[in-house]
């Protein structure tokens, strides 16, 4: 037996409903008038406390942080100084990322020549890509700066 949806509703009758609830109501005595106020009352108060009800977080302000990391003094040699100190970190950092990726091919290469690959076929092939990209790179950055000293030439 299929159960149809809302089938429960042919069973509803608001014209009985109301007059049961008329019923109920002349029969409920002398105090019914003030059984309604109270109970309205009370509906009223919880419904007039639902809407300032939030689950909302306020929303922070946001904290403003200004550059803080030199001093508004500092000289040109400070400055200078302080820029050659960070490019020779910068170029510690490559060395060693070179260093690891060195290392890091020459663990594959084991494992590779231990598993029967021919890995010095594959890293020549590597090499001449890296090579060509390079090449590639090179041209295309000598083309812009042809194009831009053009550019310059006509201006």
């Amino acid at each position: 037996m299929a159960i149809r949806p809302f089938a429960f509703v042919r069973h509803v009758d608001p014209g009985s409903a109301i007059s049961d609830f008329r019923e109920v109501f002349r029969d409920a005595g002398p105090n019914r008038w003030r059984f309604a106020l109270a109970a309205a009352v009370a509906t009223a108060a919880i419904l007039a406390l639902i809407p300032t009800k939030t689950w909302k977080k306020e929303r922070a302000l946001p904290t403003i942080t200004y550059i803080t990391s030199w001093p508004a003094d500092r000289t040109e040699a400070e400055t200078r100084a302080f820029i050659a100190e960070n490019q020779k970190r910068k170029e510690q950092d490559a060395r060693l990322a070179e260093e690891r990726a060195a290392l890091e091919q020459q663990l594959w290469m084991a494992v590779g020549r231990a598993s029967g690959v021919d890995v010095d076929r594959m890293k020549r092939q590597a090499d001449a890509d890296k090579a060509a990209e390079a090449a590639a790179r090179k041209a295309k950055s000598e083309e812009i700066l042809k194009r831009s000293e053009q550019a310059k030439v006509a201006n």
